[in-house]
C-alpha cells in the first residue's frame, strides 16, 4: 500500500512551494554515551527538517541510533551537542511544554498489564490532565476508534501482540497529539495487523499529525512520505523512497540460471558487484558505484556461462529495476568513515 495521494509539504527552498514553518528542526545533533571503553557516539551530526502531516521514517539496523535520535527530537533525552526546535519550542529547555503535544509509542509494550484496556486509557487520560466528562469522552472515543469496546474489561497483559499494539497506539493518541513517535511499533505483529496499523497512521497524518516512525521493515519504509537511513548514528541517505530508488537506476541486474546458488557464489567474487541476493530461482545483483547495468550485463552473462559450472550453462543476465533494499545496502555499505563508533577509548 503506497499511502495517501494528497500533497505532502516539501522542505523549504523548493521553487513554487509555499510551506508552513517546520514542525521539527534539528541541526548538528550528537549524542555520546559513556562506556567501559570510552565514549560511544550513538548519534553523529544529524540534521533534519520535518513538516506537518508527514509520515517520516527512520530505517536502520539495530544499533543505528534510531531510538536515541527519536528521544532527542522530543526532549526525552538531552543531546550532547546540537539544537532542536519542536513546535516553536527549544528542546530540551522547553521540553516540558511539549508533553501535551506529543504521543510516544515505545518499542516494547509499556502499559500496565494488570490494568484493563479501559483502565489503561483512563489512566493515560488522567496523566494528560483530562478530568470529568472530557476524560470519559477521551476514553470512549479511543475505544471506538481502535475497535476496543468489546474488550474494554480485558487485562492488557492477556492481549495478543496485535491487540497490545492497538491499545498502545490508542493510549499514545488519546490526547490528540500534534506529533506521534512510533519506535519500531510493529515488531512481532502479523502482516494483516501491520497493514491495518499503517492505515490508521495515514489517517492520523491526513488529519495533520506529524508521524515519526522507526522500522527495519523495507515494506514499511517504502510507505513513508520521506525516509532517513541511518548507520552508526549518521544520516547516510534521506528523501522520498521513490526518489532514493530512482537514483540507483542503471546499477541493478538480475540473473536467471539453472543454479542460482552457483551464480551467487561466483558473482560475489567480482569487484564490480556490491551485493548479491537470491530471490527464488533468480539472483538480484547491485553493481558497484559507477558501473552500468547495460554495459555489464553481457559481460556478467559471459562470465557465468564460461565458469564451467553445469548449473550456469545458459545463464542470462539482464538489467533490472532497483529496490529500496538496494538503496539501503548502497547507503549503509561499510566505509572507513562509518566504522563504529568509539570517540575515545580509555579514560
Amino acid at each position: 500500500m503506497a499511502g495517501p495521494t494528497r500533497d505532502v509539504p516539501r522542505p523549504p527552498g523548493e521553487a513554487g512551494v509555499d510551506v508552513a514553518p517546520p514542525v521539527i528542526e534539528a541541526r548538528g545533533l550528537v549524542r555520546d554515551f559513556s562506556t567501559a571503553r570510552g565514549s560511544l557516539r550513538a548519534v553523529d551530526e544529524v540534521d533534519l527538517t520535518l513538516h506537518r502531516g508527514e509520515v517520516y521514517g527512520f530505517l536502520g539496523p539495530n544499533g543505528a541510533g534510531k531510538s536515541t535520535l527519536l528521544r532527542m527530537l522530543v526532549g526525552v533525552l538531552d543531546p550532547t551537542a546540537g539544537e532542536v526546535t519542536v513546535l516553536g519550542r527549544e528542546v530540551p529547555r522547553q521540553a516540558d511544554e511539549l508533553r501535551q503535544h506529543v504521543g510516544y509509542m515505545t518499542q516494547r509494550f509499556s502499559l500496565y498489564e494488570d490494568l484493563s484496556i479501559g483502565e489503561n486509557l483512563d489512566f493515560a487520560s488522567e496523566v494528560f490532565g483530562f478530568r470529568g466528562g472530557d476524560r470519559k469522552r477521551r476514553v470512549e472515543g479511543a475505544l471506538a476508534t481502535y475497535g476496543l469496546e468489546e474488550r474494554r474489561g480485558q487485562l492488557a497483559g492477556t492481549l495478543s501482540g496485535g491487540w497490545k499494539q492497538r491499545l498502545a497506539l490508542a493510549v499514545a493518541t488519546v490526547h490528540d497529539p500534534e506529533i506521534l513517535i512510533l519506535d519500531e511499533p510493529t515488531a512481532g505483529v502479523d502482516p494483516s495487523r501491520r497493514r491495518a496499523f499503517w492505515e490508521r497512521i495515514f489517517e492520523l497524518a491526513a488529519d495533520g499529525v506529524t508521524v515519526l516512525v522507526s522500522t527495519h521493515y523495507m515494506d514499511e519504509a517504502v510507505r513513508c512520505h520521506r525516509l532517513a537511513m541511518l548507520r552508526h548514528g549518521r544520516l547516510v541517505a534521506e528523501g522520498e523512497p521513490a526518489d532514493l530508488v530512482a537514483a540507483l537506476a542503471g546499477r541493478v541486474v538480475e540473473v536467471e540460471a539453472p543454479s542460482a546458488e552457483d551464480a551467487v557464489l561466483r558473482l560475489r567474487l567480482r569487484d564490480d558487484v556490491e551485493s548479491v541476493t537470491q530471490l527464488g530461482d533468480r539472483v538480484h545483483v547491485l553493481l558497484s558505484e559507477g558501473a552500468s547495468a547495460e554495459e555489464l550485463a553481457p559481460e556478467l552473462g559471459a562470465f557465468l556461462r564460461g565458469s564451467g559450472a553445469p548449473g550456469l550453462a545458459g545463464a542470462l543476465v539482464e538489467p533490472a529495476a532497483p529496490t529500496l533494499e538496494d538503496v539501503f545496502v548502497d547507503a549503509t555499505r561499510a566505509r572507513p568513515e562509518l566504522r563504529p563508533d568509539l570517540v575515545a577509548e580509555g579514560g
